[in-house]
């Protein structure tokens, strides 16, 4: 099938995997209702208790893997085949890939990897096998593994990349995602004026984006489905 000349960009978030049974940050009863974010989720944490650090990753990752890609991941997986498309996501779970993405762009790490805990963490990611992660696994240069997570208090490193993504899109998709979490919220206010724009999110009133945004009030993969419907309906007139 011959790819048409309009590059999509998605941007998600966790509502993007909610249906795929993975816990957000605000969920209740969720896994992180269980533990303070600055016990696990910061490079003071891990300094003061990896054994409680690296033992909440292994519950995350092992409930990560269990999940299955849902309606919206595969739905995106399928308009790559029309659309040159790149998928950049706040998630570190890998269900994107599994749908059949091709270009994913992980901001905050992807917890199916692993990397050093010394001074140059992103020289090198590590693939883990199955959900456990030991402090007794090493990186090459001798220091124990950590997940490959950006914690709170840490630089966005692949925030450059998605950003020069988003400013040669021509349809922006943003799906599932509070717009709470910065820098990454602010990635969306680059996307160029000519752009078309969506926001797909059940709560879509209550967030703040541009007034060129169409936003359709649903779960992503309903959402997805009305998305790209308006896309293939609108062809090549935007």
């Amino acid at each position: 099938m011959k790819k048409l000349n309009k590059k999509v960009v998605v941007f998600s978030g966790s509502g993007m995997s909610a249906e795929s049974g993975i816990s957000t940050f605000r969920d209740t009863g969720g896994l992180w209702e269980q533990y303070r974010i600055e016990e696990v989720a910061t490079p003071d944490a891990w300094r003061r208790n990896p054994d409680m650090v690296q033992t909440f990753y292994n519950m995350r990752r092992k409930q990560i893997l269990e999940a299955e890609p849902n309606g919206a991941h595969r739905a995106i997986a399928e308009l790559e085949k029309e659309f040159p498309l790149v998928v950049i996501t706040q998630n570190i779970d890998d269900l994107h890939e599994r749908a059949g993405s091709g270009n994913v762009v992980h901001l905050h790490g992807n917890i199916t990897q692993a990397k050093s805990s010394g001074p140059d963490p992103d020289k090198k990611y590590y693939p883990i096998k199955g959900w456990e992660l030991n402090l007794t696994d090493l990186c090459e240069d001798g220091y124990p593994l950590r997940p490959h997570v950006v914690w709170f208090g840490e630089s966005v490193h692949m925030y450059n990349t998605a950003r020069g993504e988003i400013e040669n899109a021509d349809i922006l998709i943003v799906i599932g995602t509070s717009l709470q979490v910065y820098p990454a919220a602010g990635l969306i206010h680059y996307a160029p004026s000519h752009a078309l724009k969506f926001l797909i999110d059940p709560h879509a009133d209550e967030l703040t984006v541009p007034g060129d945004f169409i936003c359709l009030h649903h779960e992503a993969t309903t959402g997805i489905r009305e998305c790209i419907g308006l896309i293939k309906e609108k062809g090549d007139r935007f």
